[in-house]
């Protein structure tokens, strides 16, 4: 079993890549592809469920693709993102909740968005057995708070704020620390001053991994931040062969006789 020790085992010797996966197949494909790290983000909100912002995701919608992508993977860590208000509010629900993930979903750990107010709560889930990846820099969570998704750490006293979080939940147990849209020079900074493994989306090349979401990968996206990099057209070639598909049924091409049976003693019922 995959374990969080095997990520932080990488930090500064080998490059840790980690993607998303909200389904059994993609994750299927994900971790035969040798993705160190699947997360089944909320960003499923966007990506699955049609919504503008991952705000109405619950914990539910979070258990149900946990499952389903923990299913599917042999090799990857397993991390289950805790969705809006499902931690930070009370402390027993949030352990109940990130709990939920690893004891019926099979997760194997869990990713905070992270604040001055998840550090203790980082201590008390690790204390218990859960492990914790951290989450600094652009919170998707808290878009209302920001009016949108604008870059983080950009002078001197928000940047120095992110480095004091990092530092701090490395103290409270966090094994590892997504840093999200900051500066190159930011991270690289965070990066060298804690021990435990950071991974990079919109935050440079000197993190000690990547990670980003898998339809901006695969170009399943309509729209895809600035930060990310398409690595293939599968939204093309999904719309070529549903057209096909359309086209052959009107034009009585399919099926062909390839495509059906006949029972010989069946030809008069009626």
């Amino acid at each position: 079993m995959p374990t969080v020790r095997d990520v932080r085992a990488k930090a500064g010797k080998e490059p840790i890549t980690m993607l998303t996966a909200y389904d059994a197949p993609t994750a299927a494909i994900v971790d035969g592809a040798g993705a160190d790290v699947i997360l089944v983000g909320d960003s499923l909100g966007n990506t699955s469920l049609g919504y503008e912002t991952t705000l109405p995701v619950t914990v539910d919608d979070m258990a149900r693709h946990v499952g389903a992508v923990a299913r599917a993977t042999d090799d990857a860590l397993v991390v289950a993102d805790m969705p809006f208000l499902s931690f930070g509010v009370d402390e027993a629900a949030s352990l109940e909740n990130a709990g939920r993930m690893l004891k019926e979903e099979d997760a194997h750990a869990v990713k905070l968005e992270c604040g001055p107010h998840t550090v203790e709560l980082t201590e008390r889930m690790v204390q218990l057995g859960i492990p914790v990846m951290a989450h600094l820099g652009l919170t998707p969570q808290h878009v209302n708070q920001y009016g949108g998704f604008p870059r983080q750490g950009t002078d001197e006293d928000s940047a120095r704020r992110i480095l004091e979080l990092a530092q701090a939940h490395e103290d409270a147990g966090a094994f590892s620390l997504v840093l999200e849209h900051v500066p190159s020079n930011v991270a690289a900074q965070v990066t060298e001053a804690i021990d435990i493994p950071t991974i990079g989306i919109g935050a440079g090349p000197d993190c000690d991994g990547q990670v980003l979401v898998i339809d901006d990968v695969i170009g399943l996206s309509d729209w895809s931040p600035s930060f990310s990099k398409q690595f293939g057209d599968v939204k093309g070639e999904m719309e070529s062969a549903v057209e096909g598909y359309v086209d052959a049924v009107e034009s009585e091409t399919f099926p062909a006789a390839e495509h059906s049976y006949e029972e010989s003693d069946l030809d008069r019922i009626y």
